[in-house]
């Protein structure tokens, strides 16, 4: 119990990492209900770790097929800034037409669904089909054919 009090006491509290911490919380925290709304930092937070999923399960499909060029990493980057813009412009429409939340949710949950089809492609294309059920497969059999065939053409068809 020694700890718990400890770290509650103003001599804790008043550090200046503890200090930096809190204003850069508070600042992204204020961030975020400005741009996408009060009350959805769970959802971007899905949104944010799909995204991260997807990105290192490329990453690894990449390494593994060798299709991996900088041009399509830095594609991606752009991509990820649209993914995350869209649902602030989302947002900013929602409050422009009075739908409280309408556009933001179908917006950011249907770019949820979308990149879950991805990253569950690329970690089939990563090799690791064995920790995905058979009927997840099936269901993104398509992307997982779409994703090769970009591969290769990014290859030169090798």
């Amino acid at each position: 119990m020694h700890g718990f009090y400890n770290a509650l006491s103003l001599d804790n509290l008043g550090r200046l990492d503890n200090s930096v911490a809190a204003v850069f919380g508070g600042s992204i925290g204020m961030w975020l209900d400005l741009v996408y709304g009060s009350g959805r930092s769970s959802v971007i937070l899905a949104l944010l770790a799909v995204i991260a999923l997807d990105w290192v399960t490329g990453i690894a499909a990449a390494h593994k097929d060798r299709s991996y060029s900088t041009e399509y990493g830095i594609a991606g980057v752009f991509r990820t800034i649209f993914i995350l813009a869209f649902p602030a412009f989302a947002n900013v429409l929602d409050h422009a037409l009075g739908t409280p939340g309408l556009l933001f949710y179908a917006v950011t949950f249907g770019l949820i669904y979308h990149t879950y089809i991805s990253l569950t492609a690329n970690a089939a294309r990563a090799g690791w089909s064995k920790y995905i059920p058979q009927a997840v497969l099936k269901f993104v059999a398509s992307e997982i054919k779409a994703k090769a065939e970009r591969t290769a053409g990014r290859k030169g068809g090798a």
